[in-house]
C-alpha cells in the first residue's frame, strides 16, 4: 500500500519486520489508552503476545510513524472470521491524539478493506471512549450498547470498478487460459 505523507509524519503499512515497532507503540499507551484499545485491562505480557498474533495471521497493521520512525499511532484490520466481520482496531499515543492521526488511519484502512472487497467492519470499545465513536460516526458506524461495550458496524459498499489486485489478476488470467 502507498504511503502516506505529512511534515509530521508517514502512515504505512507495517510487517514482520515491524513488529517489535508495534508492539513498542502499544505498550507506550497510557492506562486509559489500554482499556479503550482493549477494552479492559492489558498487561505488557498480554500486550506483547497479542502484537505478535497480529503477525502471524492475515492481520493488516498500518502505522503513523512521526519523522524519527517511531510509531505514534496504529489501525489494525483483522480479517473475517466465520459469520463474522471484519474488526477494526486502533490506537494512538496520549501525546499524539486530536491531531488528524487517528482519521487518516481510519481512511487508511477503508481503503484495505474496500480492495479487500470486506463487506462490512466492525469496530469495539468501551462506553467511555467517545473519541473512538465520534470518529467511527465520521465514516458512518452505526452503534448498539451492551452493557459496557459498544460495538459499531460500518457497511462498505461494493465497488465493482476496483481494481482485481495483480496477484489475483494473474491467477484468474491463467485460469481462464486454461
Amino acid at each position: 500500500m502507498a504511503r502516506a505523507s505529512n511534515a509530521l509524519g508517514t502512515i504505512r503499512e507495517l510487517s514482520g519486520p515491524d513488529a517489535v515497532r508495534h508492539r513498542d507503540h502499544l505498550l507506550r499507551l497510557d492506562p486509559q489508552g489500554r482499556r479503550e484499545r482493549f477494552n479492559g485491562v492489558a498487561d505488557d505480557r498480554f500486550i506483547t503476545a497479542y502484537s505478535t498474533r497480529c503477525f502471524a495471521g492475515r492481520t493488516r497493521v498500518f502505522a503513523w510513524i512521526d519523522q524519527g520512525g517511531t510509531v505514534r499511532g496504529t489501525a489494525e484490520l483483522h480479517p473475517p472470521s466465520a459469520g463474522h466481520p471484519a474488526d477494526i482496531a486502533f490506537s494512538v499515543e496520549p501525546d499524539f491524539r486530536n491531531g488528524g492521526i487517528g482519521t487518516g488511519l481510519f481512511e487508511t484502512v477503508m481503503v484495505a478493506a474496500r480492495y479487500s472487497r470486506f463487506s462490512e467492519l466492525r469496530i469495539t470499545s468501551t462506553a467511555g471512549n467517545r473519541a473512538m465513536r465520534a470518529l467511527a460516526r465520521n465514516f458512518g458506524a452505526r452503534f448498539t450498547f451492551d452493557g459496557g461495550d459498544v460495538t459499531g458496524l460500518l457497511s462498505l459498499p461494493f465497488e465493482p470498478a476496483l481494481a482485481v489486485p495483480r496477484h489475483h489478476r494473474d491467477a484468474e488470467e491463467l485460469a481462464a487460459a486454461l
